[in-house]
C-alpha cells in the first residue's frame, strides 16, 4: 500500500503542466502507480473544468475535442522535444528495465520514455545510476541500491523528489515501498539504506546533495556524480 504521495500543490501543477520535465516524469509515474492520486487528479481536472466553463453547457465541438484529448500524447510530445541519449539500456524491451540480472517492470509513463534512459554507471558501494534525458535544468536519474547498501547521511542543496519504482528502503523516519513519493529540501538530513531487499528509485534533483556526517563529508567534491 502506498503511504507517501505528492502534495495537492504538486498534483495541481501536474494537471496544469507547470512542473519541470523531470518533476512531470516523477509525479506522472507516481500517478501511474497510485489509484488514490489518479482519483485526485481526476477531481482536480473536474474542478478546473468547472471553473473554466461554469454552469454553461460545453459546445458540442469543444466536448468532442475534450473527449479525444489524450494526456499521454501530450506528455510524449513534450518528451519528443528533448535530446536522445546515445546508449539504450533496455535491450529493445519497452516495459522493463534490466540491471545486474534483475528485471524491473516500468510503469506506463516510464515505459513510453524508455529510449531516454542512458547508460548505467556504478557509484559508491553497491549503487548504480542511469540518467533519464528529459530536458530542463533539473536532473532526472534512476538510482539502484543493492541489498545491504547505505547512502551516507546527507541533505540537499536544493529540492529532491524521489519515487520508489521497485523494492524497499528505509531512513531514520520511515520505510518506503513501491510507489511511495518523497519531496525533500535542505531542512532534511537522512541516511537511506536497504536491508533485506534491493531498491530502484527515480529521483529529480535541482542541485547536488551535500554529505553531512563524519568522514562522508570527504565525498562532497564527488556529490556531482549524483547530479549530471
Amino acid at each position: 500500500m502506498i503511504k507517501f504521495h505528492p502534495s495537492e500543490e504538486h498534483l495541481f501543477h501536474y494537471v496544469t503542466g507547470e512542473l519541470t520535465p523531470a518533476m512531470l516524469m516523477v509525479v506522472g509515474t507516481h500517478v501511474d502507480m497510485c489509484s488514490q492520486c489518479q482519483r485526485n487528479v481526476h477531481h482536480i481536472e473536474e474542478d478546473l473544468a468547472q471553473k473554466v466553463f461554469g454552469q454553461r453547457q460545453i459546445p458540442t465541438e469543444l466536448k468532442a475535442a475534450n473527449d479525444s484529448f489524450d494526456g499521454d500524447d501530450m506528455l510524449a510530445e513534450i518528451m519528443a522535444q528533448t535530446p536522445q541519449p546515445k546508449q539504450h539500456l533496455l535491450n529493445g524491451v519497452a516495459n522493463e528495465l534490466i540491471l545486474e540480472g534483475r528485471r524491473f517492470p516500468l510503469p506506463g509513463t516510464l515505459a513510453r520514455s524508455h529510449h531516454r534512459i542512458g547508460a548505467w554507471h556504478k557509484l559508491i558501494g553497491q549503487m548504480w545510476r542511469a540518467p533519464v534525458q528529459v530536458g530542463g535544468e533539473d536532473v532526472l536519474t534512476f538510482i539502484y541500491m543493492a541489498k545491504n547498501t547505505k547512502v551516507p547521511e546527507h541533505t540537499h542543496k536544493g529540492n529532491e523528489a524521489t519515487l520508489v519504482v521497485n523494492g524497499l528502503f528505509n531512513d531514520e523516519t520511515s520505510e518506503y515501498r513501491d510507489g511511495d513519493f518523497m519531496f525533500l529540501d535542505g531542512s532534511v538530513k537522512h541516511t537511506p539504506e536497504t536491508r533485506h531487499e534491493d531498491c530502484l528509485t527515480l529521483a529529480a534533483l535541482d542541485a547536488p546533495m551535500h554529505f553531512t556526517s563524519g568522514i562522508s563529508r570527504l565525498l562532497n567534491p564527488f556529490s556531482s556524480l549524483f547530479f549530471k
